[in-house]
């Protein structure tokens, strides 16, 4: 234990010393001492300091406002601006590699981390049915997972009821052609008539594609044949992926038996997974932050949470473009919630300091003048940390390096009580 203590001394006694030589000394000299007399007023060693965050240059040893601005001055949390401040060369802040970065307005909220399954949206799922009765002679789809397009044939069908369906069409076809051969010669009722037939055609036409299911080529063999086909084709009336296959080749369909099941999945819900501590935060509308396997990041909203619980745990429901399909179904996603987002200034992470008495940041006063100021923060949020007090808006803080700094101006603060005494 005792040369464990003894190797963390030697360690802090590096670091005090490597900060006296980058920092203090340099601006120690004759010159920078000036300059650091002209461009900070001089205060009682018991005064303490307000200074404005908008305006590094107002500084008074009482509370007020700013004459520039009138925002609130700050108290500097430090007794004498030469004690607790620090001035650095802009030769030393390159060595540093010191970063400035302001305090801005933007909305933050509270992160909750936990994850959500990737499935079929229950209203995009499709069962294929047949309208008559009959048997299934061919399959054309295989196994779930094929993709189908509309009009894909799906499957061929041996069915009398279809079979008098489409004697039925074919004697609608000979009675428009009997109907033709006796319509006058008179050139205005031969149009009206022929344009009316015409359309009846079509009406049936379409009405045994689009409702029965009947193929375009299957139709086309029975207009130029003009017989019926024991066997017919029937098509998809919409695109989708095959989740599901309930019949086989010879089986016996009727109109209540579900054939196929599809699935649109140009969009896909993600069923977010709220355990009990984390239902009161949050709210539908909330941004909800979704990557995927591949690591891609997905922005949306919540929409319905469900208020029945499953095995203690509470499901919110986000609903996501698909359109390339990138996103699976039945694969698991990570989530980030924004719960109560809300407007406020913000800072960089990297800027705040942790220290025993809370923390503070390093005010840049311009000029190369740094001031250790304490602040209160709120929510953090990926880089990004909520200031509740003690910064406004556009305020100057260092984001790296302040460490050294903070060092500089404690050891500047020590070395002028040395010399007080």
């Amino acid at each position: 234990m005792t040369r464990k203590k003894i190797a963390i001394s030697v360690v802090l006694i590096a670091v005090a010393l490597l900060a006296f030589f980058l920092v203090i000394r340099p601006a120690a000299s004759p010159s920078h001492q000036a300059e650091h007399a002209n461009a900070l007023p001089s205060f009682n060693k018991s005064a303490k300091v307000w200074v404005c965050p908008m305006h590094p240059e107002i500084s008074q040893d009482h509370p007020g406002t700013c004459p520039i601005c009138g925002m609130k001055l700050v108290e500097s949390g430090a007794t004498e601006m030469h004690e607790h401040g620090v001035h650095i060369d802009s030769a030393t802040l390159q060595r540093l590699g010191v970063r400035l970065a302001h305090v801005k307005q933007g909305v933050v909220g509270q992160e909750l981390k936990t994850y959500g399954n990737i499935v079929v949206a229950e209203n995009a799922t499709f069962s294929v049915q047949s309208k008559y009765e009959g048997w299934i002679k061919k399959l054309y789809v295989h196994a779930a997972g094929e993709n189908v397009k509309a009009g894909q044939v799906l499957y061929e069908i041996y069915s009398p009821e279809l079979v008098a369906r489409q004697r039925s069409y074919i004697s609608s076809i000979e009675r428009r052609k009997q109907l033709l051969q006796t319509i006058p010669t008179t050139p205005s009722t031969e149009s009206d008539y022929v344009m009316e037939l015409a359309m009846d055609a079509d009406q049936d036409r379409v009405k045994l594609h689009q409702e029965e299911g009947v193929s375009v080529e299957s139709i086309k063999k029975i207009e130029e044949r003009r017989q019926s086909s024991d066997i017919v084709q029937i098509v998809a009336e919409r695109s989708g992926v095959v989740s599901q296959i309930n019949v086989k080749e010879g089986s016996f369909i009727s109109p209540a038996n579900s054939i196929l099941v599809l699935a649109d999945i140009s969009k896909v819900w993600v069923e977010v997974a709220l355990y009990p501590d984390q239902v009161a935060q949050v709210k539908a509308g909330d941004t909800v932050t979704i990557k995927d396997t591949t690591g891609q990041e997905i922005h949306a909203r919540l929409g319905l949470i469900n208020p029945v619980a499953t095995n203690n745990k509470i499901v919110a429901r986000a609903e996501l473009d698909n359109m390339h399909a990138h996103l699976h179904p039945g694969t698991f996603a990570d989530v980030t919630i924004q719960a109560h987002p809300h407007e406020a200034l913000l800072l960089p992470r990297a800027a705040v300091i942790y220290t025993g008495h809370g923390k503070m940041v390093m005010l840049s006063r311009g000029d190369g003048h740094f001031l250790p100021v304490p602040i209160e923060t709120g929510v953090e949020n990926g880089d990004w940390i909520e200031i509740v007090d003690g910064l406004q808006k556009d305020s100057e803080v260092a984001i790296n390096g302040q460490f050294l700094l903070d060092s500089a101006a404690s050891m500047s603060a020590t070395i002028e009580r040395m010399r007080s005494n």
